[in-house]
């Protein structure tokens, strides 16, 4: 089934039946309710065949019987957990016909597919997809091409799916059977697949971020917060870091422009599980931080014949992570409004704790460094036993960061004692290869980096709640509170401490006032 693009739609070569059961299977997977499909073109092309081969699809029924809605003008089946109406508007005289055959309701929900919509402009939504079937005497009387057009919320989607199926067909895995994988916090989608001889791959769907609204110095947040615009950075990062030894994830096929890219599977072990952390796993995972921190690493990276420079992680961008705390934590789980001259302080307290600590020597910072993206690999040694496999956002920063992403896991409760034992490790690896390591530095640093990592995650977690109807996230705010609390114990963090107990008071939680020293 040959494609090329045709302005803003495409043009599918159908050469035989068997090209466009393949089309009718791609729009199977594709649908969702509320989906609308509007099918014109030749008469007798086969607009009928293509939705009852859709059907089929669906139902996973190759026999099912799916005749034309010519004279009842309209069929309504049981989908895969949704309806899924066919109709055929050739014989409709008016549009008042719709509303008496109850056609809103009848489409409320459901996979709707149309033959003849021009019969009907009124019935066809700003979002769908139209298909216009035509026969082409020059390549013979079996085929036929379709001329295919999405519009609105649906153009995007298409355009997405048919830059998967290229990218799976280019990389021999078109015929992989495709398994959603459980979200994260962002805005990528994974699926798993599996070939029938057991091989196992990973699609990473990352969308380039689109510029969101200006925040400040003409600059949207994302771009503040240094957080990647497409996968460039971790298709960088990923070669780089197993060019230092580290085991990430080996890409098979990529395309940047449609954010996709086919990875190598890690499986679902992680270095910790349902009983919590495991000791032996999260000190090897310390001890990979330790060594990636004694080396001298590149600033820039070789992606597709360009360099990706890491941008560093400054404090502009800090800033704004820790306001967002006040903007969506503070409003609506303390629901408390600092006053803005309350604002004005906090962000000073922040600048005048954080400058000197990004004056200090950086390191590559991956930034999402915790339990969750951590995998065990059986079979390897050493630390290559970690699967690394999230750091499209990473960037140039204090070393401390991911060490208190890590033992600090807003996922998992580490428990005091283990922080400890593990922060006591990192001191002993790092001083191990550099005699000059301050160990009472990196501590301040790390109650700071762990204060400033806790407070974005406040406003984080409670955005993904408010804004993107994520409510499991608030779950996770009293462990992180907790931890708040215990960093800006610390000396260096009193300064701090003292505003969240007369501004916010509740981000303190239940915490204690045990230092975190090593």
């Amino acid at each position: 089934m040959a494609a090329a693009t045709q302005g803003d739609g495409e043009a599918i070569a159908l050469v035989d039946e068997a090209a466009t059961a393949t089309l009718a299977r791609q729009l199977a997977s594709f649908v969702r309710p509320g989906d609308f499909i509007a099918l014109s073109g030749d008469l007798g092309a086969g607009k009928t065949a293509l939705v009852r081969a859709v059907l089929r699809a669906l139902a996973d029924d190759p026999g099912l019987e799916a005749p034309s809605p010519t004279f009842t003008l309209m069929q309504v089946y049981d989908g895969p957990g949704f309806p899924v109406v066919h109709a055929d508007f050739y014989r409709l005289r008016g549009d008042d016909e719709l509303a008496q055959i109850g056609w809103d309701e009848a489409i409320d929900g459901a996979v709707t597919m149309v033959e003849w919509p021009e019969r009907a402009p009124s019935a066809l939504p700003a979002d769908r997809l139209e298909i216009a079937l035509h026969f082409d005497p020059a390549y013979g009387p079996e085929f036929r091409r379709a001329e295919v057009r999405a519009f609105g919320a649906l153009g995007v989607r298409w355009r997405r799916a048919r830059a998967i199926e290229r990218l799976l067909r280019q990389a021999g895995w078109a015929e992989g059977e495709r398994f959603p994988l459980a979200g994260d916090a962002s805005v990528r989608a994974y699926e798993r697949l599996t070939k029938p001889d057991g091989a196992a791959a990973i699609l990473m769907i990352s969308p380039p971020r689109p510029d969101g609204p200006i925040l400040r110095y003409g600059k949207p947040y994302a771009a503040i917060a240094k957080l990647s615009p497409d996968i460039r950075a971790y298709l960088a990062m990923a070669e780089g870091l197993r060019g230092q030894g580290y085991s990430t994830p080996r890409t098979y096929a990529h395309d940047v422009a449609a954010g996709l890219a086919l990875i190598e599977d890690f499986g679902a072990e992680t270095i910790a599980d349902a009983r919590g952390p495991d000791p032996e796993r999260y000190a090897e995972a310390t001890a990979l931080l330790a060594d990636l921190h004694a080396r001298e690493l590149p600033r820039a990276l070789p992606i597709d014949d360009e360099a990706y420079a890491l941008p560093t992680y400054d404090i502009d961008a800090m800033l704004v992570e820790v306001e967002l705390a006040l903007d969506w934590y503070a409003p609506t789980a303390a629901r408390v409004t600092p006053a803005s001259g309350a604002r004005q302080v906090f962000l000073g307290l922040w600048r005048e704790l954080l400058a000197p600590i990004l004056a200090q020597p950086t390191t590559w910072t991956l930034r999402d460094y915790h339990s969750p993206n951590l995998h065990w690999l059986y079979g390897r040694a050493g630390l290559s036993r970690l699967g690394l496999i999230d750091f499209q956002d990473a960037v140039v920063g204090p070393p401390a960061y991911d060490v208190a992403s890590l033992l600090q896991d807003a996922r998992v409760d580490v428990s005091v004692e283990l922080e400890l034992r593990l922060i006591a490790l990192y001191v002993r690896l790092r001083g191990e290869r550099d005699p000059s390591f301050d160990a009472a530095a990196f501590a301040g640093t790390y109650a700071a980096m762990a204060a400033q990592r806790a407070t974005k995650l406040l406003g984080i977690f409670t955005r993904l709640d408010r804004r993107d109807g994520k409510p499991q996230y608030l779950a996770l705010l009293p462990l992180v509170e907790r931890r708040l609390a215990r960093n800006l114990a610390h000396p260096l963090l009193r300064p701090l401490r003292g505003w969240f107990e007369a501004c916010l008071p509740r981000a303190l939680g239940e915490g204690g006032s045990a230092s975190l020293e090593p």
